[in-house]
C-alpha cells in the first residue's frame, strides 16, 4: 500500500446542535452548542467520494480524509494511527461453540489506546485554528494521546487526572513534556479542575465531546471495520463506554456510509452494546429507567479507567445510538474483568485493556441470556493494551 497521503480534500459541510440541530459554521472553532450546550456533530457532503478509491491509499485513518474534517493536509498531526487488525478468536469461538468472534485491537494504536484517532483529530484541527495549547481531563489514555500529539503539533500540553491514575499513565505524559496535575476523585472531578485552570480560556478544552473532532477520529473506527470486512457488517458490536464517543463515532460512520452509498441496501447494521463498569454504570441506569438521567450519578473507580466517566456529556447520543440499532446497555464487575482478562490470554495470547475484558465478559453474559445467538458475527472492541494497567491488577 502506497505511504504517501493522498491529496484530496475534506467535504466537511457543517456542524450542528445534536440536541435541537442548528447548524453552526463548521469553518470557524466550535466548542458546544450555544443554544442548548450540547456536542457539535460534523456534517459532510459526500460528493463523488467511491470506496474503491481506498485500494491505493495509506493504512491509517486518514484515508478516509473526504469524510474527515481537516481541510488542509499541512494540519494533519499524525503518529500513524488507525487500520488496526481485526483478529479472529477461534480458540474462544471453539471454546463457546461460537460461529464468528472477532476482535478489534486498538491497544495497536500510536500511545497504545483507541484515543490516538480522537486527539490527532482534535489535535490537528487545533493546530488548523492556530490553538498554542489544550488542556484535557482524562482516566489516563486520553491525557497520553493529548500529550504526544501535542508534542507532535509543538503545543502546550496541560493533562489532569485521577491521583489514583496507574504511575505508567502518568510518566508517559511526563515524558511527552505535557503539565500533569492530580486530583482527588473522578473525571468529572477532573473536568471541573480543567475549568478552574483555563478561567482564561487560553487553552482548548478537548473533553470528550466538548469540541466536535474527538468524535470524528473514533468514527474511522466504523469505516475501518466496514472496509477490513469487505463491506459486510457483523451483527453485533460490543463496545466498552465511558464517555460513549467511539460508540457514537462507530455508528456516525455506518450512517454516513449509508448516506455514500458504500453499504448495499440488504446490509443490516449491528446491534450497539455499551458496556460499562458496575462500579461505574451511568448509563446503565438511565437506560435501564432507574434514573431519568446521569447528571447525580455517583460513580466509584475501577480498574478499567476508561469506564470510570460517571456524567458523560454524550448520555443522549449512546441512548439514541442502542435504540437506533436496537442495542442495550450492560455492566460486568471487577472480579469478572479479571476473569476476562485471564481468559483473553491463556486462549488468545492477548493482553487487554480491562475494557476490553469487560466487552468479552458481556458477551459471554449476552449468549447466556440469549440476546446474542451463537450462530451471529459478534465483534469484540478492545480500546487499549493491558501493559499500562498493571498497576491496577492483582499479582499472580
Amino acid at each position: 500500500m502506497k505511504t504517501t497521503l493522498h491529496r484530496s480534500l475534506s467535504h466537511l459541510s457543517t456542524l450542528t446542535c445534536s440536541s435541537c440541530g442548528i447548524a453552526y459554521d463548521a469553518f470557524e472553532q466550535q466548542t458546544v452548542s450555544a443554544c442548548c450546550h450540547m456536542p457539535l456533530l460534523a456534517g459532510y457532503i459526500p460528493d463523488n467520494f467511491k470506496k474503491e478509491s481506498l485500494q491505493q491509499r495509506e493504512g491509517t485513518m486518514w484515508r478516509y480524509l473526504e469524510m474527515l474534517p481537516v481541510l488542509h493536509e499541512q494540519n494533519i498531526v499524525s503518529l500513524g494511527e488507525g487500520y488496526t487488525p481485526i483478529l479472529k478468536l477461534t480458540n474462544l469461538a471453539k471454546k463457546y461453540e461460537l460461529s464468528s468472534l472477532q476482535l478489534k485491537d486498538e491497544g495497536q494504536n500510536p500511545t497504545g489506546s483507541f484515543k490516538a484517532r480522537g486527539l490527532s483529530m482534535a489535535i490537528s484541527k487545533a493546530k488548523e485554528h492556530g490553538v498554542e495549547g489544550c488542556i484535557i481531563p482524562t482516566a489516563g489514555n486520553a491525557g497520553v494521546a493529548m500529550s504526544a500529539y501535542c508534542a507532535k503539533a509543538g503545543m502546550r500540553a496541560v493533562v489532569v487526572m485521577p491521583r489514583h491514575t496507574p504511575k505508567a499513565f502518568r510518566d508517559e505524559c511526563y515524558w511527552y513534556g505535557a503539565e500533569v496535575v492530580l486530583v482527588d476523585g473522578l473525571i468529572n472531578d477532573c473536568a471541573a479542575k480543567v475549568k478552574e485552570l483555563n478561567r482564561s480560556g487560553e487553552l482548548l478544552d478537548v473533553s470528550t465531546l466538548k469540541e466536535p473532532y474527538r468524535l470524528e477520529g473514533k468514527k474511522t473506527m466504523g469505516y475501518e471495520i466496514a472496509e477490513q470486512g469487505n463491506w459486510q457488517l457483523p451483527d453485533v458490536i460490543l463496545y466498552p463506554a465511558g464517555g460513549g464517543t467511539g460508540l457514537i463515532g462507530i455508528w456516525k460512520a455506518f450512517k454516513e456510509m449509508q448516506q455514500l452509498g458504500w453499504l448495499g441496501k440488504g446490509i443490516k447494521l449491528p446491534r450497539m452494546v455499551a458496556v460499562q463498569a458496575a462500579n461505574c454504570q451511568p448509563l446503565v441506569e438511565t437506560f435501564s429507567g432507574r434514573q431519568a438521567n446521569c447528571q447525580n450519578y455517583v460513580g466509584k473507580p475501577t480498574i478499567a479507567n476508561g469506564l470510570a466517566v460517571p456524567r458523560p456529556l454524550g448520555e443522549q447520543l449512546m441512548l439514541q445510538t442502542l435504540q437506533e440499532s436496537g442495542g442495550i446497555a450492560t455492566s460486568i464487575t471487577e472480579s469478572d474483568m479479571l476473569v476476562g482478562l485471564k481468559e483473553l490470554g491463556e486462549n488468545e495470547g492477548l493482553f487487554v485493556a480491562p475494557e476490553g475484558a469487560a466487552v468479552w465478559m458481556a458477551a459471554r453474559k449476552l449468549l447466556d441470556t440469549g440476546y446474542i445467538m451463537q450462530d451471529e458475527k459478534i465483534l469484540l472492541l478492545n480500546t487499549g493494551s493491558g501493559q499500562k494497567y498493571m498497576e491496577n491488577l492483582p499479582a499472580l
